[in-house]
């Protein structure tokens, strides 16, 4: 038996009140979330085991926050899990900081939340919640699909806050079991991964030779920095009031331009038959980008997730990978040299002498690592691909058109 997972995304009607409650849970579950990493920052040894986490922390997070049982015990496992990631980067000689939680999020599993055909039950800091869900009419949709399908068990669930339309959203877990003839590896011929490249030109470019350009976000961004500055110099109490009202149009302005390019994005990716998206790490990405600035290492994060819940809703991985010589490295003869790449926008390779933009070599070359990764097929031959604008290219370098 294989079991087959998907995430379906789903808006729900939540009232004032009851929303109140949502974000006081929410805000109680990433402090303690955090609280359990930084009790374990403070051990040389970082403890990942959640058994001691649990014991180390439990009843403290239950004395300061109102939170369930179940609650705190989905925090804790969050924690630990982003505690292994780091130490798997250090024993891999990778650098990695403290984790700290911001994104407005909680788990839930089958005891801290009911689910029924239409609607949900959650728990929050004071008692549960009902909450409806916003459904679209029968059809041929993931909704129908897998969360009303009988074959589909619930999971459990992730509730999410976009603040961009204030609005809460439940990202389902579903399962099946299926019988399968061919052992479930994650490696089958049909496995197509789509590259993606962030920076600041191009906010994002893919294998497929699709461009999100960067020049009017970053526009934006120097427009309010200006009137900002020029509302500081002011120093009056309308002048503070009409900054901190700036911000929130500034971050809304954003967040909806994010929400455009990673929806494009994930189209992208069901159009070329893709299973899997990859980014390149985003742990110290401005140290590797000395012109991004802390918004762009914020938006380029925000992206990121607004991506994979989008490609979790068709079925598709979004994923990161090492991104080291991606930018160095010929995509078309695979010489790696800094001499490739004479600046910022163009890559000239000295061996084969393929031009290309920079930054379309580099998706295209984030996604050969992914299939590198990937590969495991015990007879060697490619069993997984990527997308390219014209067709697909498997590991061996072996091109199909498209149909």
């Amino acid at each position: 038996m294989a079991g087959i997972r998907r995430t379906v995304v789903v808006k729900l009607d939540v009232d004032d009140s009851d929303a109140t409650l949502l974000h006081e849970t929410v805000e109680e579950y990433l402090w303690a979330a955090n609280y359990v990493v930084r009790d374990a920052w403070q051990d040389d040894y970082k403890p990942t085991s959640k058994t001691k986490l649990h014991g180390r922390t439990y009843s403290t997070v239950r004395d300061e926050t109102r939170l369930q049982a179940n609650l705190v015990q989905s925090a804790r496992n969050k924690a630990a899990e982003a505690i292994k990631g780091v130490v798997a980067r250090w024993k891999n000689g990778k650098k990695a900081s403290q984790p700290h939680f911001t994104t407005p999020s909680v788990r839930y599993d089958k005891r801290s939340a009911t689910f029924y055909d239409d609607s949900v039950s959650l728990s929050t800091v004071s008692g549960r919640i009902e909450a409806e869900y916003v459904l679209p009419p029968e059809g041929e949709n993931p909704h129908t699909k897998y969360l009303r399908n009988d074959d589909y068990e619930v999971t459990g669930a992730t509730l999410q806050y976009r603040d961009a339309t204030d609005t809460f959203y439940l990202h389902i877990g579903t399962k099946t079991d299926v019988e399968s003839e061919i052992p479930d590896d994650g490696d089958t011929e049909h496995s197509t991964v789509l590259g993606v490249d962030l920076g600041i030109e191009q906010i994002a470019v893919t294998s497929t030779g699709m461009f999100w350009d960067g020049d009017y976000l970053n526009h934006r961004r120097w427009e309010y920095e200006w009137i900002r500055g020029r509302l500081q110099q002011t120093g009056t109490e309308s002048a503070h009031r009409t900054i901190e009202q700036m911000g929130d149009r500034e971050t809304r302005w954003v967040e909806d331009c994010l929400h455009c390019i990673s929806k494009a994005i994930v189209q992208e990716a069901v159009t070329h038959g893709c299973n899997t998206i990859a980014f390149e790490e985003l742990t110290d990405i401005r140290d590797r980008m000395p012109r991004a600035k802390k918004f762009h290492a914020w938006a380029f994060r925000r992206l990121y997730d607004y991506v994979a819940y989008k490609a979790e809703a068709e079925g598709i991985e979004a994923t990161q990978i090492d991104p080291a010589y991606t930018s160095q490295r010929c995509s078309q003869c695979g010489t790696t040299l800094r001499e490739n790449r004479p600046s910022q926008a163009e890559f000239s390779c000295q061996k084969c002498g393929y031009e290309v933009n920079a930054d379309y070599n580099a998706a295209k070359n984030i996604g050969f690592k992914m299939l590198r990764a990937g590969q495991k097929s015990p007879h060697g031959g490619a069993t997984r691909h990527l997308a390219l604008k014209s067709g697909t290219l498997n590991v061996n370098g072996e091109y199909s058109p498209a149909e």
